[in-house]
């Protein structure tokens, strides 16, 4: 449910905008393609911290609309965008719609300007640190920290900052939200069998898993619901 009503949020930003048609079905297609994704963990991270409803629905949303984008770009580094037509043709201006509909979402949710600049410097980062991930051949320790801290790591980082300004846990989303990010990056690297951690040398990966577990202490002392249930998934594979 909870799910659904940010999905809805983000369909309306789309539909605000009245794109022409074929470009409304395509952005549609690469939203449809980023669900679940961060739906249900960004509305309980808002709703735990004390968020009202109009204004948690209007940030998870363009959240997840700067979710979507990413997921985009990924999929089309990896040439795994099935969802478009043309994805080469299509995919730019799709990803170009989904992170100027991400802005436009969260300039309606009680942002200041300074946060919203904060959350655009994150985004530079992370786009940044995903030219470099494509870019590398043989991975190491040093190196696989400094892409998971700044495309992960990053990316939830500036979700919890976005999503709990004005709360009493602002000043912690930070720090929560880069431990999140790299403990789930870490994480789904292993269960995936991804070479990018696997392929490493066996004392690479005992550093980058001993990270995570540091990690996954600074999300548990958080304390919320919600970031405990990821990590009743994230850390049994960190134990491997």
């Amino acid at each position: 449910m909870s799910a659904g009503a940010v999905f809805q949020e983000a369909l309306r930003a789309l539909r605000r905008h009245g794109l022409p048609g074929e470009a409304e079905r395509d952005v549609l297609a690469a939203m449809e393609a980023g669900r679940p994704g961060p739906l249900a963990l960004l509305y309980a991270a808002g709703a735990e911290a004390g968020l009202g409803r109009a204004v948690l629905l209007r940030r998870a949303a363009g959240l997840f609309l700067c979710s979507c984008a990413a997921n985009l770009a990924d999929d089309l580094a990896d040439g795994e965008c099935t969802y478009l037509e043309q994805p080469q043709r299509l995919g730019p201006g799709v990803q170009f719609a989904l992170q100027s509909l991400c802005f436009a979402t969260l300039a309606r949710a009680e942002l200041s300007a300074p946060v919203l600049a904060e959350a655009a410097d994150d985004m530079a980062t992370a786009a940044g640190l995903q030219v470099l991930e494509v870019r590398t051949a043989a991975w190491t320790a040093p190196r696989f920290k400094q892409v998971a801290e700044g495309i992960a790591g990053q990316q939830w980082a500036l979700y919890l900052r976005v999503l709990w300004e004005g709360t009493a846990r602002a000043g912690r989303a930070v720090a929560v939200g880069r431990s999140l990010g790299v403990a789930a990056h870490v994480a789904e690297d292993v269960r995936s069998v991804d070479p990018r951690f696997h392929g490493m040398p066996e004392e690479d990966r005992r550093e980058v898993l001993a990270w995570a577990r540091e990690a996954v202490d600074t999300v548990r002392h958080e304390g919320l619901a919600c970031l405990d249930a990821v990590l009743r998934k994230v850390e049994p594979l960190l134990s491997s």
